[in-house]
């Protein structure tokens, strides 16, 4: 799925004024309401949408310890250990990844005693064969996509 300059703005759009009506930004971008909903459809349908609920600190939720951690998985029980994970709350992000561990998880923690206990919590887990934890002193470069969205917008105003 392509997307094109003016899905780019739309996007945009969103990222910058998330609560603004459909209404506001088929003004702002100078479209009709039909075209800037038909497009909106069609963003999420193909999964360039992937939510519209707010993004919550977890350090404002009680749990500013912020950790990776590497684990290494018995073969064969990957699917398993990653519906372990889901179990977990304080892991609010998890992937299969290449190179030293077969998951890495991101993991979120009261104090630096609460993390500790949510990797005990994953080294009992069946299938896993070890874990390496490494904690974030500071955040450099927050979550963002804006950045992608524009270079695509550019990229596809040149017809690249």
């Amino acid at each position: 799925m392509a997307v094109d300059a003016l899905d780019a703005k739309i996007l945009r759009l969103l990222l910058e004024q998330p609560r603004t009506s459909v209404r506001e930004y088929a003004r702002v971008l100078g479209v009709a309401r039909g075209t800037l909903q038909a497009r909106l459809d069609r963003l999420e349908r193909d999964g360039v949408i992937t939510g519209t609920g707010p993004r919550l600190s977890a350090a404002a939720l009680g749990h500013p310890v912020l950790a990776f951690v590497h684990i290494e998985v018995t073969q064969g029980h990957l699917d398993t250990v990653a519906e372990a994970l889901a179990d977990v709350p304080e892991i609010i992000e998890a992937f299969s990844i290449t190179g030293g561990g077969d998951l890495m998880a991101r993991v979120v923690a009261r104090d630096a005693g609460h993390l500790e206990d949510v990797i005990q919590v994953l080294v009992q887990t069946p299938g896993v064969v070890r874990t390496r934890t490494e904690m974030v002193l500071r955040e450099r470069v927050p979550y963002r996509v804006l950045p992608l969205v524009d270079a695509v917008g550019k990229a596809a105003q040149r017809g690249a």
